[in-house]
This record gives structure tokens, C-alpha cells and sequence, in this order.
């Protein structure tokens, strides 16, 4: 899938790809499978893209079934559970609900027969359908390299107060508006557009990632779903995050402390965001700066090739790890079945 389309390498939802080859090459990988603390498939879900290089989620239940019935057909050990000690990483908007709408991803829910197996995904929100107890959260792929060759001297003014770029408004998928990110985007650029504190545009500059090195706060609003990979650029280029995106579930929370390093603001309280920035005592903005120039703070939201001691890779390792043993209940009697094969939209049940 890769050869066919080199491009899903370098997407936000490449963690995927990525994860798999950090596994196949680590130490901690077992070639006997009754060594075996956890076991991964990898199935690429996020290769289906747009003739631009968008991931789309419309295919990947076929997909992600037809793996399921492939290695729970040539091996025991998906039986022995029905994947209650299996993890597979969904990355998409809304996880395994496989949608990048929400009012869609909830109806659709979390692929029948993902819900004993542990998903690692970008996708967090408290008391969601689409986020299932157990789960793992990540940050969004960036690309670690790029990101390097755009470093400037720690010595360099942060001279612009709020940074943003991105979109406002998706008028090709929510033409009436208010429904994309929830009308926060479409808030942060009516407010404030022509606040000379607001650096806020819709152009992507070559200057981007440079820009973010300059800036003392960086707006990370929702969009379709409430991550955003700003959260990643922000952390690494020591920008502070202004998360927009009420009851996220922020990843690595034991590795990053996002209350000390980040700025919490509701969306309904866009508005005033400009009151509650500036109100911002100048200690706590450099406690804060201080913080976010920790490299292991940065060094936890990338996803390195080759890996890295306390990277993303390693905490992911770290939540799989904490999730162990597994409760001997997890284990099936021989032709037990819990999971509904047949459950779920028609189209998904087609084979792939």
C-alpha cells in the first residue's frame, strides 16, 4: 500500500504506518507467540487517499474486518480472546468510528469488532461513543525531520502575542457553517481578525513552523475532531498551547503535563479570548516557556525514525505496559463467541 502511494507516509494519521515499523525492529518484538504479552496487526487503514493526499475513512471498516477474519482464520490466538489482547492503531478523526463527521462517526460507533481490543488513536473526548475505556492516546504524526530543518536560534523574540493558521470555515463540507469545529474557528476569525495582537490568516506561509518559534501563544482549536496537529508543532517549537476543544483527552498525560504547560479555553468563551490572554501574568507565561523547552517534553509528542529513548513510540509502550497483565477473563472457552460478526452497516460487511 505504501509503494502504491508513497504520500500516506507523510500525513497526520501516519503514526500508523510508523508504529508498525518501530515494532518489527524492537526489542521488545517476540517471534513466539505464546511469549507474547500483546499482539499487533498492522492494516494501513489510513492509505486510502483523495487525489490530494487526504486519508479517507470510508473504506477502512472493510478493511480493518477482512484483517480480522484473515489472522482470526489462520491463527488461534485472535480466537483465544476475540482481541481483548490485541491493540490496533486507528488514528482517524474519530478513531474507529471511521467517520471524520461527528454526527456520523457516533451513529456509525466504534467498529463491532474492535470493542474487546485495545485502540491507540489521535481521537479524545470524555464520555464519547467514538472513545472507548482502555484506550490509548497519541498525538498526530509530524514530521520529525521537516520540523528540525526549520529550528531558529533559542535566543530569537517571540514577537507575535497569538498565532493561527488554518482554515475557518469548511465551506466545501458544512456550506451553512457553524457545524465545522463547532463554530470556534468561525468565532476565533470574527473576533478577532483585525485585533493587531491575533496573527490569525487562512494562508499556510513557508514560514510556518518559524512563525510558531516566534509566537508566545498558538491557537489549537478543534476542527472536525477536537486534536489538532498544532498541538504537536506548539509543544516542540515551544509555542503555548491554546487547546480550544472542550473535554479533550490530551495524549501522554503522564509524560506532558498539559494543565502547567497550556491554556485551556471553552469554546464558548472564544469571544473573550483576547481578555483571557492578555490577563496572563508574565511569570506564569515564562514558567510556562520554561516547561515547553524540555527536549523530553517535545521528544514525547514525535514519532522518530529511528526511535528515541521517551518518544511517542516508548509511550505508547509505556500505556500498553500499564494495561498488564490481563485479566484471565479475557480468555474465551474453546468456540465461545462474545463479538456480533454481522453487526454494522451493510456496506461494511462487505469483503475487501
Amino acid at each position: 500500500m505504501v509503494a502504491k502511494d508513497s504520500r500516506c507516509l507523510s500525513h497526520m494519521f501516519a503514526a500508523e504506518i510508523f508504529m508498525h515499523r518501530f515494532l518489527v525492529s524492537s526489542a521488545i518484538r517476540t517471534l513466539n507467540p505464546e511469549e507474547a504479552d500483546w499482539f499487533y496487526t498492522p492494516v494501513y487503514t489510513t492509505c486510502d487517499l483523495t487525489p490530494w493526499g487526504h486519508p479517507l475513512p470510508f473504506k477502512s471498516p472493510r478493511i480493518m474486518r477482512s484483517a480480522i477474519q484473515f489472522i482470526s482464520s489462520h491463527w488461534p490466538y485472535w480466537n483465544r480472546t476475540e482481541g481483548a489482547d490485541h491493540f490496533f492503531v486507528v488514528p482517524h478523526d474519530f478513531g474507529a468510528c471511521f467517520h471524520y463527521q461527528e454526527e456520523k462517526a457516533i451513529e456509525r460507533g466504534i467498529l463491532p469488532l474492535l470493542r474487546r481490543a485495545t485502540l491507540v488513536q489521535t481521537f479524545g473526548q470524555k464520555d464519547h461513543v467514538c472513545l472507548k475505556e482502555g484506550s490509548i492516546n497519541i498525538p498526530p504524526y509530524a514530521p520529525p525531520q521537516k520540523m528540525k530543518t526549520h529550528l531558529v536560534p533559542p535566543e530569537t523574540p517571540r514577537s507575535i502575542f497569538v498565532y493561527f493558521r488554518g482554515l475557518f470555515y469548511d465551506t466545501a463540507n458544512d456550506p451553512e457553517g457553524g457545524y465545522y469545529a463547532r463554530g470556534a474557528r468561525a468565532s476565533v476569525w470574527e473576533n478577532f481578525k483585525n485585533n493587531p495582537l491575533f496573527d490569525i490568516s487562512t494562508d499556510h506561509p513557508p514560514t510556518y513552523y518559524e512563525d510558531m518559534q516566534r509566537s508566545i501563544f498558538c491557537l489549537c482549536p478543534l476542527g472536525w475532531a477536537p486534536w489538532s496537529p498544532r498541538l504537536v508543532e506548539a509543544v516542540v517549537f515551544g509555542c503555548i498551547p491554546v487547546i480550544i476543544a472542550d473535554d479533550i483527552v490530551l495524549p501522554f498525560a503522564d509524560a506532558i503535563p498539559w494543565d502547567e504547560i497550556g491554556v485551556f479555553v471553552a469554546e464558548d468563551d472564544v469571544p473573550k479570548l483576547d481578555t483571557i490572554l492578555t490577563s496572563i501574568p508574565m511569570e506564569v507565561i515564562l514558567r510556562k516557556q520554561r516547561l515547553l523547552a524540555n527536549p523530553s517534553m517535545k521528544q514525547a509528542m514525535l514519532f522518530p525514525q529511528p526511535a528515541q529513548p521517551g518518544d511517542a513510540f516508548h509511550q505508547i509502550l509505556n500505556g500498553l505496559a500499564r494495561k498488564l497483565p490481563h485479566d484471565k477473563a479475557v480468555h474465551l472457552n474453546p468456540g465461545q463467541k462474545v463479538l456480533n460478526w454481522t453487526q454494522g452497516p451493510v456496506g461494511d460487511l462487505k469483503p475487501w
